[in-house]
Formats: structure tokens, sequence, C-alpha cells
């Protein structure tokens, strides 16, 4: 229950922040990505606070055994990059300049009931959609193709 608390407290905390800075308004982040035009920095700083937090917490935590509410610490194994990774970080930035949402300000902007905010959660939860089925069907139909049932044997 501790745990539940504290991701709640965390993620309305990221919320507030995002409403504070101005965050949950597409107009900042296209701003940010206009270079030629009217360039606005708000965002640069907003990433350079939540740099600086994660700098500070990063160290705080090499420092301790483990976290306060887990046994051990989840940290990624991997640090390889691949196609899918790739191609999954241009999709998402992608729409992020052309939308001027990124997912958690676009969750946090529904809350204005603002019709533009909707229509662009709903197509990020079909494009979820479509993912997690084309990924399972993908699965599924490469398993199909070298079970044994399917593989030709000489007679």
């Amino acid at each position: 229950m501790k745990a539940l608390l504290t991701s709640f407290l965390s993620g309305m905390v990221f919320a507030i922040g995002l409403g504070i800075s101005g965050m949950t308004r597409p107009v900042k982040v296209i701003g940010f990505l206009d270079f030629f035009g009217e360039w606005d920095a708000s965002l640069a700083l907003v990433m350079l606070g939540a740099i600086a937090v994660y700098f500070v917490a990063n160290r705080l935590s090499t420092k301790m055994p483990s976290p306060l509410l887990s046994p051990d610490f989840s940290l990624p194994k991997r640090s390889d990059l691949d196609t899918k990774l790739i191609i999954g970080a241009t999709i998402f930035g992608a729409g992020w300049g052309l939308g001027g949402f990124c997912p958690g300000p676009a969750l946090t902007s529904l809350a204005s009931g603002a019709l533009p905010v909707f229509i662009f959660v709903v197509a990020m939860g079909i494009g979820m959609y479509v993912h997690t089925w084309a990924t399972e069907l993908r699965a599924t139909n490469s398993s199909l193709a070298i079970s044994p049932s399917n593989s030709t044997q000489d007679a």
C-alpha cells in the first residue's frame, strides 16, 4: 500500500509540475521546436531541472543498499540501441513535434476538457493497442512458422 501511495504522490507532483511549468500546453512544445522562429527555451529549462533532480537522486541512490519501498533496485540491464528503439523514438518524436504533446502532459491536459487533447489521447491509445496487437500477431506467426508440426520431415 505504501508503494501505491508513493507512486500516486509522485504522479501528482509530476502532473502539478507539468501544469505550473506550462508544459501541458502544446504551444510550449511547438515553440521549443521552432528554432528559426520565436524559439521558447522554457522546455529546455524544465528538462534541465529534471536532469538536476535525477542527478541528485541517482547519486543518493547509489549509496543506498536498497530502495525504501522495494527489496532491490529495478535498473535496466541493456544499454544497446536496436532498430525497434530507434524507430520507436523517431515515431514518438514525430508525434510529439506534430501534436505538441508527450504522453504524460497529454493525460494531465485531459482535465482541461479540450477536444483536441481528447482526440490526441484516444489516438495515442489506439496506437498503443495496434502496436500490442501487431507484436502479438508477429509473435504468434513466428512461433507457428517454427513449430515442429509445420516443419517438413523426410519420409
